[in-house]
This record gives structure tokens, C-alpha cells and sequence, in this order.
């Protein structure tokens, strides 16, 4: 008889599908093949205010799940879910309360700063709940982040990627797909296109809610062009024929884009502080690696540019480190964590 079990997701009010709808979505078929009957439970948190943030843990607290024989959580605040089965594969805490509070609240005050401890104490209580068998995080930075926050040791399981079809093509532009937020900082990629001597395009595709002045700030230069959201078959395409996905952002915690990349055999272009990007770049000898500035990330467009050879072995070092990273390797891992028996059907 089939296991069931819910993944508590947090979910977007506008219903768009992002990477973590991606994450749940992969997480639920693998599961399929291990006899486990795994049902998406969306909960829509509301963070508008710090009491509606408050309402939203109750929110999850409050869910009835008696008739799973095990849960699986992900996100803030979905962890503090009571069932005596749970595993916790998380994404990440509400960062704005963690490592990125200093950056959106330079001058916070004592209400802030009572917020945020209010927020790091709940996410501590809830996560060592004796009912939590195992706490995954899906990378090095999300790992630790818990620990140096909430005192939390965790163990990492990479995540693979839902797309299916990659292919290796050409290397003729950059292309940059992604949700358009200044975390993200694609403007620090659009500022670089003015220093780089190399006539390549950049093609940024994906919304999001700095959309309107990114565009401004690259109205003036005809070489970038954004192409909204895009189909999943869109997106093979665009990523096969890149010369380089310039990735940057500010601390990731995953960053399916750069998965994305490596399986298309492409380099990656991201900076010393972008978080888990950097470390898989590095490690896999998969990209460039520059300063967060636009001189740097130009230089490293131009390299790639005027050296195919090189950004063709960078690309396909990436392609050899990620071609194993499965999703039933992830599956696999969860079911022996929940304690169900693990062999594929």
C-alpha cells in the first residue's frame, strides 16, 4: 500500500511558476516511483506585516495532516507543521530576517530588531522539534546559514533540475534567465555591457518586480534584449547556443540556473559573493569567477568572447559534474529519511 505524504509548500498569491514550484513538482514525481503517494498542500503566506507573518506560522501550525503517514517542508514558515513523520528538505528562512536584514533594513530599530529575534526563535523551536527526523538544505550556503543563525546542523542534498531535453549547441550570446529582483542583480550585468568590447548580445529573459527600471536602465544600449517569460522549450534553446549565463546574484542559497547552465554545457559567469553559484563553479571548474562590479564581469565576457576554446572545457567540466544529479537520488534519500522502505517500483 502506497505512503502517503504531503509537501507543505509555500506558494505564490499570483500563482507563477518559479523554481521552487519546479522544486515541489520534482519532488512529488520522484517520489511516485517509490511507492509513495505525495500530495503538493500549498499554503499562501502573507508577509505584507509582521503580524500577518505571525498569522501565517499559525497558518501552518494549525494544518491538519493526521492523515499522512509523513510530511516533507521546504520553506518558511511551512516547518513549524506538526506531524510525527517529518523530514525538512529546506530552501530557506524568511531571509530578510537572516543574512540580507542589514541590506533591506540599514537603519532598523528596536521593533525591527525584536521582529527578527522573534522570527530566528520560532524557525530554532520549530526545527529541533524532536518529530523533525532529518533537516536537508539544498546547499552549502543554506547549510550554513542555519547553523551560524540558529545553531542547526543539516546535511545537503543537491536538487536536480525538472527540464528535460538539454542540448549543446552554439556559443553566440549571453543569456540570463531569472526572476528580475534586485537580489538576483541583474543591473550589475546590464551596467557591464557597457564596458564589454565584444560584439556579443545579452538576452535576459524571466519578470519580476525591478522589470520596468532594469529596462530603463538598458534602454540605451541596443545590444540587450529582454524576452519576458519564456516556454520551457524557449528556454533549452536559449541556454544550448549561449556563449556564457551570466548568473550573479547576492548570496544565493541554490541557483537552478546554474545547474541549468552546466547541463547545457555552458560556462557560467558569476561573482565571489553570489553564494552557492560560486561554489559550484569553482569546484567544478565550470565559469568564471569575478569581482561584483561591471569592469570585472566585463572582463570576464570578454575572455570567454575572444577564447571559445576555453569556454567550451568550462562547459563541459560543468556538464560532467551535473549529468548525475538526479532526482531519484534526491527521492531515494527522503524515503529512507521518512523511514519507508526504498525500493523503486
Amino acid at each position: 500500500m502506497s505512503k502517503k505524504v504531503a509537501i507543505i509548500a509555500t506558494a505564490s498569491a499570483s500563482g507563477e511558476m518559479g523554481g521552487a514550484e519546479r522544486f515541489h513538482a520534482g519532488l512529488r514525481n520522484s517520489l511516485g516511483a517509490y511507492d509513495v503517494d505525495a500530495k503538493i498542500v500549498p499554503v499562501i503566506p502573507d508577509e505584507s506585516t509582521f503580524q500577518a507573518i505571525l498569522q501565517s506560522y499559525l497558518k501552518c501550525y494549525d494544518l491538519d495532516l493526521t492523515m499522512f503517514d509523513g510530511i516533507i517542508t521546504t520553506k518558511a514558515p511551512a516547518y513549524v507543521a506538526r506531524h510525527p513523520n517529518h523530514v525538512c528538505y529546506l530552501q530557506h528562512t524568511m531571509r530578510y530576517f537572516y543574512d540580507m536584514f542589514d541590506v533591506e533594513f540599514p537603519a532598523a530599530d528596536t521593533s525591527l530588531k525584536e521582529q527578527r529575534e522573534w522570527v530566528q526563535y520560532l524557525d530554532t523551536a520549530s526545527l529541533l522539534s524532536p518529530n523533525i527526523k532529518r533537516v536537508f538544505t539544498i546547499g552549502e550556503e543554506v547549510k550554513d546559514r542555519l547553523l551560524k543563525f540558529n545553531g542547526i546542523h543539516s546535511e545537503v542534498l543537491y536538487q536536480a533540475t525538472t527540464l528535460t531535453g538539454f542540448r549543446h549547441g552554439a556559443f553566440d550570446y549571453l543569456f540570463m534567465p531569472g526572476r528580475l529582483h534586485r537580489w538576483k542583480r541583474v543591473d550589475l550585468v546590464i551596467q557591464a555591457m557597457a564596458y564589454v568590447r565584444a560584439p556579443v548580445q545579452l538576452l535576459i529573459s524571466g519578470v519580476g518586480e525591478d522589470e520596468a527600471g532594469l529596462k530603463e536602465l538598458a534602454e540605451s544600449n541596443p545590444r540587450i534584449v529582454f524576452l519576458g517569460r519564456v516556454s520551457d522549450g524557449e528556454l533549452l534553446n536559449y541556454y544550448a547556443d549561449a556563449l556564457a549565463v551570466p548568473f550573479v546574484p547576492y548570496r544565493e542559497d541554490f541557483g537552478l540556473v546554474a545547474v541549468e547552465a552546466f547541463h547545457s554545457a555552458k560556462p557560467l559567469i558569476t561573482c565571489s559573493d553570489s553564494g552557492e553559484p560560486a561554489r559550484m563553479t569553482t569546484a567544478y571548474d565550470a565559469g568564471l569567477i569575478c569581482d561584483p562590479t561591471p569592469e570585472s564581469v566585463a572582463r570576464a565576457i570578454d575572455t570567454l568572447y575572444s577564447s571559445p576554446a576555453i569556454a567550451r572545457k568550462l562547459g563541459e567540466n560543468g556538464w560532467r559534474h551535473v549529468r548525475g544529479t538526479t532526482w531519484d537520488t534526491t527521492a531515494k534519500t527522503i524515503v529512507k529519511a521518512l523511514g519507508f522502505q526504498s525500493h523503486a517500483s
